[in-house]
């Protein structure tokens, strides 16, 4: 079939270089990252670099040799994967250039919350919750890792115990009670 017919492109370059489910971040301000979630991207992008690409392009060599490349699955299912490889690789060396490792346990003032405070509060109807404020890279909601630029993480920042703030949710706005705020140990 001929490339005229196929939406896909041998050129990296048209590719948006932004992961889809990359956050933006506020303009002007630091990747803000916790010491583990820096090191965790670091890994993802030596294994990318180091294990998974040169295996593909491997398999896409073995794939080119073998002639007619234009139905020749391995080839380009294999060109496609780099890729993706690539674009991740450009956007974790992005991420990984800006960012700025915050050690949470190094926080003079523990009864206040910073980043890479966890946070027990209880919302205006008492139910409580536990929460880490995180990097956005680092973010898992679902286990109660939530991105400091988050509305939830913006309305706990510089608080201390025992505050009420206020927040605006899309059902109205909600009184948050500080319970705790813990920091890792030095």
């Amino acid at each position: 079939m001929s490339k005229a017919f196929v939406k896909e492109s041998d050129d990296a370059d048209d590719d948006d270089d932004l992961e889809p489910a990359a956050i933006a971040l506020p303009g002007g301000s630091p990747n803000y990252m916790t010491r583990e979630g820096h090191e965790r991207l670091r890994e993802e992008l030596a294994n990318l670099v180091n294990v998974e690409r040169p295996d593909v392009v491997q398999t896409v060599s073995w794939a080119a040799s073998n002639g007619d490349r234009s139905e020749n699955g391995d080839y380009i299912y294999g060109k496609k994967r780099l890729r993706e490889i690539d674009r991740r690789v450009r956007f974790l060396t992005r991420r990984l250039e800006m960012a700025e490792v915050v050690d949470a346990s190094l926080q003079p003032e523990r009864d206040r919350v910073f980043f890479g405070a966890t946070v027990v509060y209880a919302d205006g109807e008492g139910e409580e919750y536990r929460i880490t404020i995180v990097g956005v890279d680092e973010a898992e909601p679902l286990k109660g890792r939530i991105s400091w630029i988050s509305p939830v993480a913006r309305a706990l920042l510089r608080a201390r115990e025992g505050d009420v703030v206020h927040l605006r949710t899309p059902a109205g706005p909600d009184e948050l009670e500080i319970l705790e705020v813990h920091y890792p140990e030095p």
